[in-house]
């Protein structure tokens, strides 16, 4: 991030939102700007699914969304698309909403991404532990509790610094549908509060590992 990133903060903080599925938590982060909980704003919405729900929603809501389809190109120019429309819109803060595909991402936006997962990570995270494929995995286990987990995303599924985790008991009589629906009231809690806390400064932007670890290559590109 630029070096005025403070004085950046002092306006709303721009928010480029990914997104794959129906849009809810994304939805959940506008109602929350529009009823002054803090100050952002969405300048860009991007779906990596044609067919998502969300895109209409999003729209109806007055949100401009780009549409970057994963399947049939390379990751590679996957990538450069999304950063490319980020960059375009001026974006501070990246939000994965419920965002499937896998992101690479670029050096200028490490530390500056935050993703949301339906579990207490690192319990139940990594590649396929998605939607109701983590409650079900919950379940199984005969977990006690369970939750969600705001995080700064890096290029490893669920994984990177935790921002911010909250809990939700599990009950014996929990099916897959009670407690997804249990974790969802919680991620729209959690999401909030830990967007609020980057921009009142009590989590930073952009978190100074990820930061310099983007800005300092290995030692085997170095030496090409």
């Amino acid at each position: 991030m630029t070096d005025n990133l403070v004085e950046q903060l002092r306006s709303p903080l721009r928010i480029g939102a990914l997104v794959s599925g129906g849009g809810r938590t994304v939805l959940n982060i506008t109602e929350k700007i529009r009823t002054g909980q803090f100050n952002a704003s969405i300048e860009v919405v991007i779906s990596s699914r044609l067919d998502a729900p969300t895109i209409e929603r999003c729209r109806n809501v007055g949100l401009t969304v780009e549409v970057v389809p994963r399947a049939g190109q390379p990751q590679q120019a996957f990538d450069q698309q999304i950063a490319d429309i980020l960059d375009a819109n001026k974006c501070d803060l990246v939000c994965m909403c419920g965002f499937y595909s896998l992101w690479t991402i670029p050096p200028e936006f490490a530390g500056r991404v935050i993703n949301i997962h339906p579990a207490l990570l690192p319990a139940y995270g990594g590649k396929g532990y998605f939607g109701d494929h983590v409650h079900r995995a919950v379940l199984t286990a005969g977990e006690t509790s369970s939750g969600c987990t705001v995080h700064y995303a890096d290029n490893e599924y669920d994984h990177g610094p935790t921002l911010l985790q909250e809990s939700v008991t599990v009950e014996k009589t929990d099916n897959i549908e009670s407690l997804a629906s249990k974790v969802f009231e919680m991620e729209c809690i959690a999401y909030p509060k830990a967007i609020a806390m980057l921009i009142d400064g009590r989590a930073p932007l952009p978190h100074p590992d990820l930061a310099r670890t983007a800005a300092s290559p290995p030692d085997s590109a170095r030496n090409r």
